[in-house]
């Protein structure tokens, strides 16, 4: 081999190691991960507050999110995946991020689900590049009682969020400021 068969053969071996170490996802499994939890979750869901099943119903999609972890000293976050669920099925995957500050100390993990009402909040939301939960949002109150509250003026609100299985040693969750982003897992 002469020095520039050499030199060649050796650029295109390490690019074709390096295009190969660049994964784009497509074969990675965490869609499949993802989905996974997004089922346990709703059915958890679904039999521990069976009130839910009604928002459900009347829901045209639900965003998932089965594992929210938030964690605050002073200065907290929280991070999650999930999916967006139009029919039953996943159309798209996406994070929940949150950045807080102030007086907080502890860490907790929950599980939310965002239910869109009508047609034109889950355009808003798809067609946004990053949406932010906001007073906009209603909230379904699962209380002590393990019981679903979603009154009637609840139900008509373009979007509703069900937070629920908290753990940890932090009081309240509340997705109000959390960025949703569309990820591919």
């Amino acid at each position: 081999m002469t020095q520039i068969q050499r030199r060649s053969f050796m650029i295109g071996l390490g690019s074709a190691g390096l295009l190969t170490a660049c994964g784009n996802g497509m074969t990675s499994n965490g869609g499949a991960v993802i989905d996974a939890r997004v089922d346990r979750t709703l059915s958890e869901l679904y039999s521990s507050y069976p009130g839910t099943s009604s928002l459900r119903d009347k829901s045209v999609a639900q965003l998932v999110m089965p594992l929210v972890t938030e964690a605050g000293f002073g200065i907290g976050g929280s991070y999650g995946r999930g999916a967006l669920r139009v029919g039953g099925a996943t159309v798209d995957y996406y994070s929940a991020a949150q950045a807080s500050i102030g007086i907080q100390i502890g860490a907790q993990q929950y599980a939310h689900v965002l239910f869109f009402m009508t047609q034109q909040a889950l355009q808003d939301f798809r067609n946004s590049p990053g949406w932010a939960a906001g007073a906009d949002i209603e909230y379904a109150i699962v209380n002590r009682g393990e019981e679903m509250s979603a009154e009637t003026t609840t139900q008509l609100s373009p979007v509703i969020g069900v937070v629920f299985g908290q753990a940890g040693l932090r009081a309240g969750a509340t997705i109000e400021g959390t960025k949703y982003t569309r990820i591919i897992p």
